[in-house]
């Protein structure tokens, strides 16, 4: 072992109680002989047995049907979410808003998110009143098995922009071995052919079958040519999950003003689309420490902190790309729906 790997040994063995997830980036949590023994096995039970702790003490948050459905699922599915008075407002205020904008590209797909945050939200009162909306915040408390605020964006997905490869994250693959919740309201349509989100139905759940997978799977897997897989968000081809004792997957093709809230441990994917597409949302994304035996405590999502942790994170990111890399591009001001530029 170099001393460089040894001066950083502390700091990957505390970090197995952590939400790290890289096989590859961590050579614990990445070791085929501590996980042959049972490292990520035990790491993803306990995960789990955790989140659904924390989940019984949120339950009052939702409504028993809604708690039921995703339990059974890892999603939860509300068609007509807002009033159409409320929806008409949020879509024409956040469709038309000008703000700072960062796009990431992936094969032939371009993702651009504007940050929700006090600069954009004094600018669209429909919005920061979606953020209050107790539904909204109950159901991404339940999903994501934490009393925490999510960092919070429009989204807008840009398919085909380009001829390259496909968009590796139309490929299912779970995000990370613990519960993780992301939300979409959707502002515009979405065709089955349009690039839908979609989700293995109770995919979420760590059952004894997924849990001997993720045991496979984290064996030897650190150094393989997978990169995503290697960092921790595991791929699964559609033809394994009969054996999991799984569902096919599910596509979202909805209507505008449709929410769906999920568990993306679950496996999921983005939909290919057919044609070039442009997909825009209201996204919320939230992710803690899966050991964490309380479900409070978020201290970086109150205060002045809380609703300017996107900016902060790019900056940061910007500041420091030589040693953690920055994939969101600052594109400057734009419109959540202006056409992507290719190069």
């Amino acid at each position: 072992m170099r001393p460089a790997q040894i001066l950083l040994l502390p700091w990957w063995i505390a970090s197995v109680a952590t939400g790290a997830k890289s096989f590859g980036d961590n050579p614990v949590i990445g070791s085929p002989r501590l996980n042959r023994w049972g490292l990520h096995g035990a790491r993803v039970r306990l995960a789990a047995a955790m989140a659904a702790r924390r989940r019984a003490r949120l339950r009052a948050l939702v409504g028993s049907a809604d708690a039921e459905a995703f339990d059974r699922d890892g999603f939860v599915l509300k068609r007509d979410f807002l009033p159409p008075a409320a929806f008409a407002a949020l879509r024409e205020q956040a469709l038309g808003f000008v703000g700072p904008a960062r796009e990431m590209r992936q094969g032939d797909t371009v993702t651009r998110r504007i940050a929700l945050d006090p600069a954009a939200l004094r600018a669209m009162p429909a919005a920061r009143a979606l953020l209050a909306e107790p539904r909204w915040r109950g159901l991404i408390r339940y999903a994501g098995s934490h009393d925490a605020e999510p960092v919070t964006y429009i989204q807008t997905i840009l398919s085909q922009v380009t001829d390259d490869a496909p968009d590796p994250q139309t490929a299912l693959h779970a995000d990370t071995f613990h519960a993780t919740v992301k939300a979409w309201l959707f502002l515009t349509d979405v065709a089955a052919d349009g690039g839908p989100f979609v989700y293995v139905p109770g995919s979420h759940r760590m059952t004894g079958r997924r849990i001997a997978w993720e045991r496979a799977r984290s064996l030897g897997i650190g150094g393989g040519p997978d990169r995503l897989s290697s960092r921790g968000s595991l791929r699964i081809a559609e033809d394994e999950l009969r054996a999991l004792g799984l569902p096919p997957p599910r596509a979202f093709a909805v209507s505008a003003n449709t929410l769906v809230v999920a568990d993306t441990s679950g496996f999921h994917a983005r939909g290919r689309s057919a044609r070039p597409a442009t997909r825009i949302e209201i996204w919320a994304y939230g992710r803690r420490n899966p050991f964490l035996p309380w479900t409070g405590f978020d201290l970086f999502g109150v205060g002045p902190i809380g609703p300017r942790r996107a900016p902060l994170m790019w900056g940061l990111r910007d500041r420091f790309r030589c040693l953690v890399g920055q994939p969101w591009r600052d594109v400057g001001p734009k419109r959540p729906g202006a056409p992507a530029d290719p190069s």
